[in-house]
């Protein structure tokens, strides 16, 4: 992990750290163009700006997959760490502890996080680690061409006919029913409801669990197309195999809190989305629990804050750390000193 304290000087607006949004800035994206996946990392480079989040104090974390390549193309002079795939959970929580000062984000899939990183995700949630925890939810395991994941609905169709057969892990109810102290949903596409969530994780003292529906554009092709990558490997002599992938326009959507609006891909298949109103208390657990499994029975994906426990004390406040990072104590502040060590074993005489 490395990270610089002083990053290139900021041209245009500044934040109210002196900074121009050029410095939240990464590499350029690999991802496929129109990817979900980049419109979410737009929105965490504003969130980061306006929130004026110091780099050098960010630590971006994140697993194996498409969206675990994100925190490169985000504060690039901050601290970056890709853990072992489903392992994130564990690598943050060791940095919280080391260095309770640290702005952690964790960048995750649906892959990443609801199948082999599941335990580490349900015992992060359990511990109330201070994190903004990012799931990067396409349904799909996209470097690995389109399988289901485990957030597949019920029902859902893959682009070559194949039906889910099995129940969907809802990563925002999980968290909830874990006792998550921030639950929050969007949509890629929808950076006025998404950005004002991220900086409300950003600011919240504990795990902040965000669930962003984000559609994967790399398999909107179609059975009987002629243009599909199917058809063409069936009738080409293949030298290298190599994909082309149309750029498509970002989805963007725009509709106000306590209404349904539906987003339609470019493959026919849409999502219907709801925004949570003002009726809702985020502060209620199972009015949140009743919330979502209701939205979905509906065939509904709801979004916006759907609980929050702000008085829930984070695992550093649990375990009692001192106010100086472990990383930073010396032998002075570690080692006992003779009176201290005779007490000990008094105690055990």
């Amino acid at each position: 992990m490395t990270a610089t304290a002083n990053p290139p000087p900021a041209t245009g607006p500044r934040n109210r750290l002196g900074l121009g949004r050029d410095v939240y800035k990464g590499l350029p994206t690999t991802l496929c163009a129109g990817c979900g996946h980049n419109s979410i990392t737009n929105h965490i480079i504003k969130a980061l700006y306006e929130s004026a989040v110091a780099p050098h104090q960010l630590a971006k974390m994140s697993g194996i997959g498409c969206s675990s390549k994100a925190t490169a193309y985000f504060v690039e002079s901050a601290y970056g760490l890709n853990a072992v795939h489903g392992r994130m959970p564990a690598i943050t929580t060791g940095a919280k502890l080391a260095d309770r000062d640290l702005i952690m984000v964790g960048v995750s899939g649906d892959g990443d996080t609801a199948s082999i990183g599941l335990g580490q995700y349900c015992h992060l949630i359990r511990r109330n680690v201070d994190c903004t925890y990012i799931v990067e939810d396409n349904g799909v395991y996209g470097l690995t061409k389109g399988q289901f994941s485990a957030t597949a609905d019920l029902g859902s169709v893959q682009k070559k006919g194949q039906v889910n057969e099995f129940e969907t892990i809802d990563i925002a109810a999980l968290a909830v029913e874990l006792g998550a102290s921030f639950v929050a949903r969007s949509f890629s596409g929808d950076g006025k409801q998404l950005v004002p969530l991220l900086r409300a994780a950003l600011a919240h003292r504990g795990t902040a669990v965000l669930d962003v529906i984000s559609p994967c554009v790399a398999f909107n092709d179609h059975e009987g197309s002629t243009k599909s990558y199917d058809y063409v490997k069936a009738h080409d002599t293949v030298l290298q195999e190599i994909d082309f992938l149309p750029a498509r326009a970002e989805i963007l959507v725009d509709y106000e809190p306590g209404s349904v609006t539906t987003v339609r891909f470019p493959d026919g298949s849409e999502v219907i989305l709801r925004k949570v109103g003002p009726e809702h208390d985020p502060r209620d657990r199972l009015a949140a629990l009743h919330l979502v499994q209701a939205s979905r029975q509906a065939g509904q994906l709801v979004t916006g804050l759907l609980y929050v426990n702000p008085e829930m004390a984070d695992l550093t406040a649990r375990e009692h750390l001192p106010r100086m990072p472990l990383r930073d104590l010396g032998e002075a502040e570690l080692r006992l000193s003779r009176e201290q060590f005779a007490d000990l074993m008094a105690d055990w005489a």
